[in-house]
């Protein structure tokens, strides 16, 4: 059975628009999965840690056969080909490359390795700004559609690179 599923994407070290744009055509090389829109790369000013150089982001909407744990495995194995580390207990820090998945389907998941849709998509207009352009009508379970929850949040500061 095919699934729709909606995947935050985001960097700041190395050359973070060269990373974004190779996880892009890698997320199409997944198993089971093809990647069938994609937005437009945005520059995002450091968040959550100030003291690191200013983020890259996109979203990707694919159609994959992968269960949500083999996804979002795929996506951890996609992060550490690009050099990817995560060092225990850091949240926000720099990073090549961050992989999200934001939404599977309509579902709503909790389990101690994924949570669906992604907890404060929300509320990250560096999430919902990408999102919005490919998939407005997404619904984000107990939150509406993607374009609400855009409309309520502040997007100051993103801006579309090229």
């Amino acid at each position: 059975m095919a699934h729709i599923a909606h995947i935050g994407l985001g960097g700041n070290l190395g050359d973070a628009e060269a990373t974004l744009r190779q996880a892009l055509r890698a997320l199409d090389a997944l198993p089971g999965t093809r990647c069938l829109a994609a937005s437009r790369l945005y520059r995002t000013p450091a968040w959550g840690r100030l003291d690191q150089p200013a983020f890259v982001n996109a979203a990707a909407t694919v159609e994959t056969t992968l269960a949500p744990e083999a996804l979002l495995d795929a996506l951890l194995a996609l992060e550490r080909t690009h050099g990817r580390e995560r060092p225990d207990g850091e949240r926000w820090g720099p990073r090549t490359l961050d992989l999200d998945v934001l939404l599977f389907d309509e579902q709503v998941i909790d389990t101690p390795r994924l949570k669906v849709p992604h907890p404060h998509l929300h509320e990250r207009a560096f999430a919902l700004l990408p999102l919005a352009e490919i998939a407005p009508d997404a619904r984000i379970p107990g939150h509406g559609t993607v374009q609400a929850a855009l409309a309520v949040v502040e997007t100051g500061g993103l801006a579309p690179i090229g």
